[in-house]
């Protein structure tokens, strides 16, 4: 069973990897085609409605997946009871994005694509409950393969509108095409596993409360970092403009594509953590600190690589997206804290502090709210980048100063003396890479880069033999861990 959740897992991981890449690169072509008005009228219709996403779920996902695997004889009774519960909160998801549109008085168009969006929402929201419960009775491989069909389908669809008839209503519906194949996919699985009664709403008054008091630190968890994912996107149309959303969504897609390097060594920490807190401390410590090593490692180079080619970068979007080269460069470093944070939250979680960490992410939120308020207005969507890199180092540094209550005696110099010098190395290699840059072109910059990235990691003595032989061993384990999608973001 263990090796079969591990293999599974390893799939769902490199189908969310492939599915993030492939996202990725078809936004860059539809930011060429359709240019800056409509990619941020685009935009800003899905940041929109997927803040009120979190509405549609309200953190009863992570309630089904651990219920379901701790008690899967009693899985029919539970799915009928959360699709009861289910309903109204998607009623009220896409009630709330309709009428943020219409007090936000935003045009026509923008209040079309919004409606469309939400039907993508909806089903979305569907599939994700589904596929919780495939999660729950370790079937991770169809949600694999739903993940990498309900992309295709997108990327066909939505390629096809872009060579032959640019539409933005259509290029939603092309989302539309692969949010409805992953819900009936899902559902179709669940069907076959659990029967056709699953699908039948039930009420239950007793289980209902249950389930509301279990999912609320789920649901607060996914609304703090929706709003301050997303929100900025709002202020700067409100501001400044639809297409300065447009110019920001491309400098916004380059940095948090990224995201996804960690996630293979993060699933695997949380049991690894699990199982030391309170129970063997160097141990934890040192594993630790071995995380600490491993983000930050991953996190320097592209955050300073990125600002040292962020022309050429850029330039990947087309045309009209020039003022989002300094927007990158900024925006970027929010890579390092949101890193840094992964290990941080993974501890909390495993010492049961997850309303500590919840507590965070609120504040983070109501910070990057004032931050965009008070700096878009002066420094345009740069303000919304440096309000990102407030925000998220708050978090990060709100996170570490719990660490060692966990931790008895956790140094911050030992901390310091890990992440400032893999930083000086990062450092060191952006500065070469952006003076050589002009000189030898993007494509040699980038090997010329690693080499010196590593070699300063060597002369540094901050790459150890240990450190790997501790990543690997981790990233080999047959438990894995499975985290909500909603805390990182």
């Amino acid at each position: 069973m263990a090796a079969n959740v591990a293999k599974n897992t390893l799939y769902l991981t490199a189908a969310s990897i492939g599915q993030k890449l492939l996202a990725f690169v078809y936004f860059l072509f539809l930011a060429r085609v359709m240019g800056t008005e409509q990619t941020g009228g685009y935009f800003l219709a899905l940041s929109i409605t997927t803040i009120f996403s979190t509405f549609t779920d309200f953190g009863m996902t992570p309630v089904v997946i651990r219920d379901v695997a701790k008690y899967p004889l009693e899985a029919i009774g539970l799915v009928r009871r959360v699709l009861w519960l289910k309903i109204p909160f998607m009623a009220v998801g896409a009630i709330g994005a309709f009428i943020s549109v219409w007090m936000l008085d935003y045009d026509v168009r923008v209040r079309e694509l919004v409606f469309i969006a939400s039907l993508v929402m909806l089903a979305d929201a569907i599939s994700l409950l589904f596929y919780g419960v495939l999660r729950g009775h370790h079937a991770l491989k169809f949600e694999s393969l739903g993940i990498f069909v309900g992309q295709t389908l997108t990327l066909i669809f939505g390629g096809t509108v872009l060579f032959a008839f640019p539409s933005l209503h259509l290029l939603v519906l092309a989302l539309l095409a692969g949010s409805t194949f992953n819900m009936i996919y899902s559902a179709w699985h669940v069907i076959r596993l659990l029967g056709p009664s699953v699908l039948s709403p039930v009420w239950d008054r007793a289980t209902t409360k249950a389930l509301l008091l279990a999912s609320l630190p789920f649901a607060l968890a996914g609304i703090f970092v929706k709003v301050y994912s997303y929100v900025d996107s709002i202020f700067i149309s409100k501001f400044i403009g639809t297409a300065a959303v447009g110019v920001y969504a491309v400098a916004y897609k380059f940095t948090y594509s990224f995201q996804f390097l960690p996630m293979a060594f993060v699933a695997a920490l949380y049991p690894g953590m699990s199982a030391l807190v309170g129970k063997d401390l160097p141990r934890l410590r040192k594993l630790f600190d071995d995380a600490i090593w491993y983000v930050i490692v991953l996190a320097a180079p592209i955050a300073f690589g990125l600002f040292a080619i962020a022309p050429d970068a850029i330039a990947l979007a087309g045309d009209g997206y020039q003022e989002a080269v300094p927007v990158l460069q900024a925006l970027v470093f929010v890579l390092i804290p949101i890193f840094l944070d992964f290990p941080v939250g993974s501890l909390l979680n495993a010492a049961d502090r997850q309303g500590t960490k919840t507590a965070i992410m609120g504040v983070t939120m109501v910070l990057n709210v004032i931050l965009n308020v008070l700096l878009i207005p002066s420094f345009g969507i740069l303000g919304a980048a440096y309000s990102a890199l407030g925000s998220f180092t708050f978090l990060f540094v709100g996170g570490l100063c719990f660490v060692p209550q966990i931790i008895p005696g956790y140094s911050f110099v030992s901390f310091a003396r890990t992440v400032f010098p893999i930083l000086l190395s990062g450092a060191v290699m952006g500065a070469v890479a952006y003076a050589l840059r002009p000189v030898i072109g993007f494509v040699l910059v980038v090997p010329v880069a690693v080499v010196v990235y590593l070699a300063m990691l060597l002369l540094t003595r901050s790459m150890r033999s240990t450190h790997l032989r501790t990543a690997l061993q981790l990233v080999r384990r047959k438990q894995v861990y499975v985290e909500d999608p909603a805390l990182h973001d």
